[in-house]
């Protein structure tokens, strides 16, 4: 699978896990301080051949993937679950960890981030449907950012992620669905 949009990860062994997984050119962040000359290189890339950001599914991955894309806007997004990306023996997080299928199947799924996002789901939507607050809200969210393939949010940064994805009425309810559904079969 040839991946014609640069990758944007945090280090060296993630280059080498998306190298075992697809054929695509990657550009290393090499931290969570993204330098200026590291945003040029990735703003170059973006104007050329397309940017995708897929960082860790940690604080550090998300303060990077936040950080490219206030400075380099319309660049692709592509997530992992915390589970995918969990090392054998729980003994740390990454995109370097996950399995070659996990990996062509996040970067299948990338999107684009709108700019000036409409409100198509409401704060009061997310509460009502149990995903803020509340007793099982965080394993809501969870599973909800896994089916809708936008990744974890907390609790304030979900009505942002559903709108900068333009996630439709439509998809939210089918996904929040499932979601409900698993969780009345686990009980």
């Amino acid at each position: 699978m040839k991946i014609q949009e640069i990758i944007v990860v945090e280090g060296k062994d993630d280059t080498t896990a998306i190298k075992r997984a697809v054929d695509a050119d990657t550009i290393e962040t090499n931290g969570s301080a993204v330098n200026q000359s590291t945003i040029e290189k990735i703003r170059r890339a973006q104007e050329t051949r397309g940017v995708i950001i897929f960082t860790d599914p940690d604080y550090p991955g998300e303060k990077i993937r936040k950080t490219i894309a206030e400075n380099v806007p319309g660049c692709k997004h592509a997530f992992l679950t915390k589970a995918a990306a969990m090392a054998k023996g729980d003994k740390g997080i990454g995109v370097e960890h996950a399995s070659p299928e996990a990996i062509r199947e996040a970067l299948g799924d990338a999107q684009v981030m709108m700019e000036q996002p409409v409100e198509k789901i409401t704060q009061e939507d997310l509460i009502a449907a149990g995903l803020i607050a509340g007793k099982g809200a965080k394993e809501r969210r969870i599973r909800l950012g896994e089916l809708l393939k936008i990744g974890y949010t907390n609790g304030k940064q979900l009505h942002k992620r559903l709108m900068m994805f333009q996630i439709s009425k439509q998809e939210f309810s089918e996904a929040l669905v499932q979601v409900l559904q698993q969780e009345g079969e686990n009980e």
